[in-house]
């Protein structure tokens, strides 16, 4: 069928991915194949110390990025939208958002981003004996426990940012167990909650305010290929401000970033992994059997259909590289340029290659806010050298670079090296790899592995939800490793980049000096 027919007799699919600095919607046939892409740009605010988006910029957003699909079908094709074979919304995951029994947002919500709730993470880390990150759900909630406040006597609900959205939308307060695994931990027998965890913390809760047991307040889990509702009248308003939009189009379980970054790279099958590079940047390795302990720079979470994923998630990848970009375009315009961004993003990425394999011992700390992974609850931006230091734009641009990666490092490090975990290939997606064998080679160089970017890695999450709400129509008893080779990755074309030993000493060598410096990065949190 022909792009206009598939999505004019509501064929197509849609997916919406709500990342941190824009809401992206995809629209693919049942093979994959991208028809329509739109978006809308968004960013956090810091409210009384604490990362949020309104929920006024919730619905606006989903509306403005939906309106923006719709414009672009209409111009490419002059359809309108009234149908789709199934929709699938995803987000960025973690995050606290707690409700009422009647419905109401108690606290704005509360993002990934917030590094508040050290108290909460050690406790539950030692209760649970396994790794409760702070950015996860459930640190939110036990710390808002600890500190007495007065809405958790009246918490009747709480989930993410993806399972909101798709409860307004379908009246379903579910998850997909990615995105679930990030709130509390799976038991991977059962796919579900561990029930142990469950009565420990119920068992913490008695002397706080919280009247329910954690069970009646988390979100059923589902799995991948799973029927999680459908869209409700009210949700179809909600979802498309035009009104064309029809009800009863059956949605997949809502899925953190995570789980839609494994399906858009293929690495949910074991021993194959995945790095999402943007503002944030997390690796996840589908693991052969549990790490031999607990290791607080590990998160462990699953894909999408329950297998077992050790994950490293730092707070700060491309920001400070866009920060720099801006002043050299900043210089342009003192020159009386105006620069074609896209060419000034690639030219400075690929010079990168260029400098020294250890950046010439020109080093930098790009902790725009806090960094759990190394110790850090603030960030302070540091551009470290000394006088003999190579200091040159390649050595600059290299280091940006490096040290986008380098806390992901660290994290990995212990993975891959200390637990002896086996990675045959890295799947790489996100803005850090648009330019072409730039990311993928500094990449293969942190984790001495190969690093791959698919042709379709820059849809990235939202395409990656699609496909899941794709499986969930058309899966035909196949497992959803299956579906993606079978149907989605067949025959699909990648750059890949193998490691070669003068990267990986050189940036081995940068991490040692890295590691080393944080006591500069330490005092610069404290002066600055």
């Amino acid at each position: 069928m022909e792009a206009k027919e598939i999505i004019e007799s509501g064929k197509a699919i849609l997916g919406i991915e709500f990342g941190s600095t824009r809401i992206k919607g995809v629209i693919t046939d049942d093979k994959g194949s991208v028809l329509a892409v739109g978006g809308f740009g968004w960013e956090n605010s810091l409210l009384d110390g604490i990362w949020t988006y309104s929920e006024e910029e919730i619905w606006n957003g989903l509306q403005e990025c939906y309106a923006d699909v719709c414009k672009v079908v209409a111009t490419e094709y002059g359809v309108k939208i009234k149908k789709f074979a199934a929709i699938g919304f995803s987000a960025m995951m973690h995050g606290y958002l707690a409700f009422n029994k009647d419905d109401e947002l108690l606290v704005p919500f509360r993002t990934w981003r917030n590094t508040i709730t050290a108290k909460a993470q050690e406790e539950l880390t030692k209760e649970f004996n396994y790794n409760i990150p702070q950015r996860w759900s459930i640190s939110h909630l036990y710390q808002a426990m600890l500190n007495k406040e007065e809405h958790v006597k009246d918490i009747t609900f709480f989930t993410t940012l993806a399972g909101f959205v798709h409860w307004k939308l379908t009246g379903e307060k579910v998850l997909g167990v990615g995105d679930a695994s990030g709130m509390f931990p799976i038991d991977i027998a059962t796919g579900n909650y561990d029930e142990k965890m469950i009565a420990k913390f119920d068992e913490l809760a008695k002397t706080t305010d919280l009247k329910l047991s954690l069970k009646d307040i988390l979100p059923k889990v589902l799995t991948a290929g799973e029927n999680a509702g459908y869209l409700t009248e009210e949700g179809a308003k909600l979802l498309d401000k035009s009104g064309e939009l029809e009800a009863g189009i059956p949605l997949c379980p809502p899925e953190g970033d995570a789980g839609t970054g494994m399906v858009a790279t293929n690495s949910v099958g074991v021993r194959t992994g995945n790095i999402s590079a943007g503002t944030s940047v997390f690796a996840m390795v589908v693991l052969e059997k549990e790490l031999s302990k607990v290791y607080p720079e590990i998160d462990l979470v699953t894909t999408p259909d329950g297998a077992l994923v050790g994950m490293v998630h730092c707070n700060n990848c491309t920001s400070e590289i866009n920060n720099w970009v801006k002043i050299f375009k900043e210089f342009y315009a003192l020159m009386g340029q105006t620069p074609d961004m896209n060419e000034l993003f690639t030219k400075l990425y690929s010079v990168a290659m260029e400098g020294d394999a250890d950046c010439g011992d020109v080093m930098l700390y790009n902790y725009l806010s806090g960094e759990p992974v190394t110790g850090f609850e603030k960030g302070a931006l540091v551009l470290a050298r000394t006088a003999e230091a190579e200091f040159s734009l390649a050595n600059l641009m290299r280091s940006n670079l490096y040290s986008a990666m380098a806390t992901l490092k660290v994290g990995l490090d212990l993975m891959l090296k200390e637990e002896g975990v086996k990675v045959d290939e890295m799947y790489g997606h996100g803005g850090y790899f648009k330019t072409k064998g730039v990311g993928t080679k500094i990449a293969a160089a942190a984790i001495n592995a190969p690093v791959s970017v698919m042709e379709t890695a820059s849809e990235g999450g939202a395409w990656g939800i699609a496909i899941l709400a794709d499986y969930m129509v058309n899966k035909n008893n196949e497992s959803l490793s299956e579906f993606l080779n079978n149907t989605i990755f067949a025959g699909s074309k990648c750059e890949k980049c193998e490691p070669e030993a003068k990267d990986v000493e050189g940036f081995d060598k940068y991490i040692e000096k890295y590691k080393a410096g944080l006591a500069i990065e330490r005092a610069a949190v404290d002066t600055l």
